[in-house]
Formats: structure tokens, sequence, C-alpha cells
């Protein structure tokens, strides 16, 4: 048996009392994935669309239990995650404090009519959102994912400027739903629908300092003021920038201060909105409440949702007043709406989320804790030259792994896909879970619940140093 808190204590733990603690991974399979994650495979290849779950030696094990950082899988294999499951179980997994909101407001109502007879955590969960987001961001529209919420802000900034283009940046990953679809750069997210979907979007250089240098800040302000330029005598004028201040699936880039406050100043004399997509940096991730509070700039339109869920599918697009009254007053048909809008027990959920954000300082938390980490995988750098560099912000942090370009002039390095996947898989068979990332699948995701701790911090670090030794 794998031994792990009671649900009774973790639903009824006393205010006062810490954190859930987990424990270190052990993994018991002789071979990965166990046999009955094997079974459970074959049955899977038989009742879901092929191209969803990827099968390939070790992936995947079949998850059946999750608690603060661990996972369990159907053959009693234990843990650690790397990954809160795609940045979304920030505060761990089975929080006491969100297992207790869906059971107190499943008690009063799970489903609601959002946009006809709102119910009242929805009304509490908007209050909230204004008071803790960039300034003058007090309106909201609610929605269950990522994409919808990017969705909601391209609805707005069309109807805002009149204009239907959006310039947003290579490596961009806004969601897959055919309108965020068409934000999101890498070319094998749309080659199949590349008839269905239009020129609407233009992508310029991220700034990317390993890429640039000094000059990256530069270098994308030129792309961003020449497509601007270039678009108005196109079909689709430019009406909005959208961009992740932290790119997550685009290899943990991190947008230099100084760019996103000379691209918000260029988006006001253009009268342009600039809208900050913070679907994965936002809510503590970054050491911050949110990454774009790091530059001190406020965007006309923030994108949120994964973590501020705590697990539960909700997001939002959050605006200014005189952003958002472009859509004008309802006349009792929504123009933009969804059938989960609003959702009560996901508004409940998020109230308790960000309480507990706040109550037990997980911000300085991931700060801190992001710096040791980094700290620590600075180390290994300096022992294994495939490390060629460390980067991100809090406890999103970035591994990338390349090597040296052999018989040319340039001082380049070739990424090293392959050698990240085989890390990847030996992480996982030593209780790791990690995620790769970056356009050339070579950077190690790293992006742990807030409540990891210094322990289970070096315990993968030291994990990382056997298999790099190896590697």
């Amino acid at each position: 048996m794998i031994k792990k808190p009671s649900f009774f204590r973790f639903v009824f733990r006393k205010k006062k009392e810490s954190l859930p603690k987990s424990l270190l991974p052990k993994v018991r399979s002789k071979t990965l994935p166990g046999p009955k994650s094997l079974k459970l495979a074959e049955s899977l290849k038989r009742f879901e669309c092929p191209e969803v779950t990827f099968i390939g030696d070790p992936f995947p094990v079949f998850l059946k239990e999750a608690f603060a950082c661990n996972l369990t899988d159907v053959d009693g294999n234990r843990y650690l995650d790397l990954t809160s499951c795609f940045a979304v179980a920030s505060l761990g997994h089975g929080h006491p404090a969100v297992l207790e909101s869906i059971r107190r407001q499943s008690r009063r109502m799970i489903h609601g009519m959002g946009d006809v007879h709102p119910n009242e955590a929805k009304v509490m969960l908007a209050q909230k959102l204004s008071e803790i987001t960039p300034q003058g961001l007090s309106q909201a529209i609610f929605s269950t994912t990522g994409a919808e919420a990017v969705e909601s802000a391209m609805k707005t900034a069309a109807i805002h400027t009149g204009k239907p283009g959006i310039l947003a940046f290579d490596g961009a990953y806004h969601g897959l739903t055919y309108g965020a679809l068409h934000l999101t750069h890498r070319g094998n997210f749309k080659k199949p629908f590349l008839k269905q979907l239009s020129g609407l979007a233009v992508h310029a250089p991220f700034p990317d300092t390993r890429l640039y240098q000094n000059k990256a800040s530069e270098v994308s302000m030129k792309a961003v003021a020449s497509l601007v330029k270039k678009a108005r005598r196109s079909k689709f004028p430019i009406g909005a920038v959208m961009i992740e201040p932290i790119q997550g699936r685009g290899g943990i880039r991190v947008a230099p201060p100084d760019f996103l406050k000379s691209l918000k100043e260029f988006c006001a004399r253009e009268g342009l909105l600039f809208i900050a997509d913070e679907v994965f940096t936002g809510f503590g991730r970054t050491g911050s409440m949110f990454a774009m509070d790091k530059s001190g700039v406020s965007p006309d339109l923030l994108c949120v949702g994964k973590g501020m869920g705590g697990g539960f599918p909700v997001s939002a697009c959050l605006g200014a007043p005189r952003v958002m009254h472009s859509w004008g007053a309802s006349t009792g048909d929504a123009v933009h709406t969804s059938t989960f809008l609003g959702h009560p027990l996901g508004s409940a959920v998020a109230l308790a989320v960000i309480r507990e954000i706040e109550e037990k300082k997980l911000v300085d938390r991931a700060k801190n804790l992001g710096d040791f980490f980094r700290k620590e995988l600075w180390k290994l750098k300096e022992k294994y030259p495939i490390i060629a560099d460390i980067r991100g912000s809090g406890l999103m942090v970035g591994v990338e792994l390349a090597e040296p370009a052999y018989g040319t002039r340039a001082k380049k390095s070739v990424p090293a896909t392959e050698k990240a996947r085989k890390f990847i898989a030996e992480g996982l068979r030593h209780g790791l879970v990690m995620l790769p990332c970056g356009a050339g699948h070579n950077v190690v995701s790293l992006t742990p619940p807030l409540i990891i701790s210094e322990k289970e911090i070096s315990h993968s670090v030291s994990v990382f140093d056997k298999i790099l030794q190896k590697l």
C-alpha cells in the first residue's frame, strides 16, 4: 500500500495547520509502464482518437491518485510532480482548501445560469480578481479554458478597435481552438487546418536574449513596428498585440521588462490594445501574483486560467471598463457567452485558491524556492556542458539542453532534442514527472506546485545529476 494522508485528515485539517506534506518518489515496478498501465494503454488505443495520447516507452503511466506534490499510478508507483499537471495544481493535489470549497459549494449549487441568473460566487470572484490584478482591470468575462479566455480577448479587441488583426510572437502558445490557433505560432499545430485559418495574425520575433543578446528588445520592437505598419494596408489591420510575459510551451523564454514597457508605450501611441496572456504565469507561479507585475506594466486585457482553479477548469479575460464597455449592455441575448460561464463550483474553488495563495504567502514562497532551484541547477550546469541555459522566474524554470554545432563558423548550438527526451524518460523511471517545451523540444520544463519543499527540490536535483552522468 502507498502511504498517504487520509481523506478526512486532508479535508478537515484545522486552518492553522501546515500545508499538506508530500513524500519522496518511489517506483516499485521493474519497468515502466507497469503491467496495469500497459493493459490500460491497450484499452485506450481502442477507445480514444490515436492522435491524443502518445504511447511509447516509457509513456504513459496511468495515474490513479494524487496528493500534495505526489502522483500515484495504477501500479502503485509514487512520483514527484514537477509539472503541477500543466501548471494547474499550484496548491498541490487534494489541497484541503480546495476540497472544502468543493464540499461547501456542491451542497449549495453545482451548476447555475451564468448569464441569465448569475450565482453569488461568480460575483465574489469577479470582485476579488479586480482587487489583485494589475491596476484598472476591474471587469471580467468568465470561461472554462485558457483558449476561451484568449478568444474573449480577441473578440473584445476587435469590437473595441474595429480592427480584426492581432500581432503575436514566435514561439507563442495561446491555445488550439480555432480562434486561439491563429495566434499560436508552431506550424505543426496549424498545418492540418491552414485552409480554415485566415491571415488575421502575424508574428514578430520574441525578445529572446539568448538569441539576440542585448539587442533583443530592439530587434523585436523594430519588427513589431514594421508588421503593424505593413498590416495597415491589408485585409487585417492590427488592433491588438498579445504576448506571454514568459512563454510556457515556447521554452520558458522571459520577455525583458524594458521590452514590455516599450511595447505598452507603442500600443498606446498606435491605438492598439495590449493583451497579456497569463494563463500559464498567473497566480504566484513566477514569484509575483502576475508576471506583468515585475515590469510595472498594466495590460489593457489580461487572460488568466490554469493555476486559478486549483484543478477545476475556470478561466477569465479581465479588462478595464473603457475597453469592456465597448461590448455595450446586454439586451437579453448575450453575443459572447457559454453554458458554464461563471460556474458556481469553479468560482468557489478559485476564491479558495486565491485566498490560500495570499494567506500562506505562496507568492514569496515561489520566488524563494525558485531562486533556490535555479541556484542548484546552475551547479549542475558547471558540471555538464550539455546544459546550455537555465532560466525562468519563481517556480517556472526551464533547463535548455543543447550541443555545439561542429563544422560551422557560427557560434551556435544544436538543440539536444533526443537527449532531452531521454532525460525526461529517465526522470520518470526515477519517479520524477517532467515535460519538454521549446521549439526544439529540448527545454525541460519545471513547474512544481508552489508547496514543494527544499528537500524535494534537492532530491530532484540529485536525480538530475545521476541522469546527466549517463546521458
